[in-house]
């Protein structure tokens, strides 16, 4: 007897679980690969030095330096230029405890090292049908390629550094179909920032999202990581979509994808992996994605989103009211009247090359606006060096934007790169919450031609106005 049709999720599900969950314990499942960075680790490590336990798998577990570490260069003694000691303090314990440990670590000065989203797919560590986690909840870009990925707090960090295995309960699961081909000039980021708006922060709410239709086909693999990562921003556990040619055709030939014989047997287990026709979700929800046009955001929730060639909306809850009054955007407010004071373009989100190939595209012989302060970070040594051989780098410090080194930098301002009290900062990132950017600051989301366009306009534009096509 055929088994009933599956989806994605529950085909994963099946294949990792390791003890069934109950009414009173949640399922064990097993994890293939362990993500680490300074932040989330140091705790971590020291509970398996306090109970005297090895890292089970270490060669199932990868660290970089990314959250901490300075985008500037050295100074002039050689040192880092650390915000914080803290920050310093986290660096060495990382690189300490990698060390004891074996655990494998793109570390300062390594031609890999970068954000831990970024150089997982870079590196072909992240592949189809695994279990991924890490401790950082936009663990869930890592679902683009068909894998269920997750982020973790710090003690199951601990707990999946010595067991391999995690408590986790099984979400339920929402589709989310796109309908139809974005617009021209219209990104992923827009198509996220479009699926929040409609569903709701809350909208996804510990599910597992399962991306799907003819516009999430024809993304890229940067854009679907960038449609993943930001499913979070609606609740959800995390976010996926189906392997295909594309997914097969970007792992193929990278450092840890499989090899001659290995590679053909993984394909033809990776082509099983998309959901059957038939199969059912706990909840569907449709968008035509003909419809988006260049998103931001206006409030201090992802979900506050709308066009920006439109304006704020004109009614509200009293918890808008807040909002509105923290962001200084007036209900009914156009967009095109907000002036900015900073952008920025980077993070897990958005900083792959393909993301600074669609900022470079609207600097390109412009200038940035006398008032505003703009700044450039690719997400990883990779991301560098392909994007200065393009001369990419070129037109942004052209265009008066500086370039950094990589790192997580402004998205969470937590190596000091951050935002001035009150500044309205345009960002690439994935939350806009109150202070994410630094004390005070506003944050606007937007894709990189969006944050593009503000730089050079000076406030908020649609960015299709700079592009050629337009």
């Amino acid at each position: 007897m055929s088994e009933a049709p599956a989806t994605l999720f529950e085909k994963l599900w099946r294949r990792h679980v390791v003890r069934p969950e109950t009414d009173d314990s949640p399922a064990i499942v097993y994890i293939d690969l362990h993500l680490i960075h300074e932040v989330t680790s140091p705790q971590a490590f020291q509970a398996l030095k306090d109970r005297g336990l090895k890292v089970r798998r270490p060669d199932r577990t990868f660290a970089t330096l990314d959250h901490s570490t300075p985008t500037l260069p050295p100074n002039a003694d050689g040192r880092l230029p650390y915000a914080s000691e803290q920050g310093e303090r986290q660096v060495k314990a990382l690189i300490a405890n990698c060390e004891a440990y074996g655990v494998p670590l793109y570390g300062l000065g390594d031609p890999r090292r970068g954000i831990v989203h970024v150089i997982g797919p870079e590196l072909g560590l992240t592949q189809p049908g695994k279990t991924i986690v890490c401790g950082d909840s936009h663990t869930s870009t890592h679902g683009a390629f068909g894998a269920l990925a997750f982020g973790i707090g710090t003690t199951e960090v601990g707990h999946v550094l010595a067991t391999q295995c995690l408590l986790i309960r099984k979400p339920k699961t929402l589709r989310i179909t796109f309908n139809g081909r974005l617009a021209p000039g219209v990104s992923a980021k827009d198509m996220a920032l479009a699926a929040i708006a409609a569903i709701g922060a809350d909208g996804g709410q510990g599910k597992a999202i399962e991306f799907a239709g003819e516009a999430v086909r024809a993304l890229s693999m940067e854009g679907r990581m960038t449609l993943c990562n930001m499913s979070i921003e609606a609740g959800a556990r995390m976010g996926l979509v189906a392997p295909d040619e594309k997914t097969l055709a970007y792992v193929k030939g990278r450092d840890f994808a499989p090899k001659g014989d290995a590679w053909t047997r993984a394909v033809a287990d990776w082509m099983s992996l998309p959901t059957d026709d038939g199969a059912s979700f706990d909840d569907e929800a449709a968008i035509d994605a003909s419809t988006i046009r260049p998103m931001v955001t206006f409030g201090t929730s992802p979900d506050a989103a709308a066009p920006v060639d439109g304006a704020a909306p004109a009614t509200g809850g009293r918890a808008d009211d807040a909002a509105h009054a923290y962001m200084r955007i007036a209900r009914g407010q156009s967009f095109a009247e907000i002036d900015v004071d900073r952008v920025f373009i980077g993070s897990c989100t958005n900083s792959r090359l393909e993301d600074l190939r669609a900022a470079a595209d609207i600097f390109r012989g412009r200038r940035v606006s006398d008032r505003v302060k703009a700044m450039v970070v690719p997400g990883s040594e990779s991301v560098r060096r392909d994007a200065e051989a393009e001369g990419l780098h070129e037109v942004f410090l052209a265009a008066g934007a500086e370039w950094r080194q990589p790192g997580c930098s402004m998205c969470i301002a937590m190596n000091g790169d951050k935002g001035a009290p009150g500044e309205l900062v345009v960002s690439t990132s994935n939350r806009n919450f109150v202070g994410r950017q630094g004390e005070r600051v506003r944050t606007v989301l937007a894709s990189p031609a969006t944050a593009a366009a503000a730089a050079i306009a000076g406030r908020l534009v649609d960015p299709r106005q700079y592009l050629p096509e337009a």
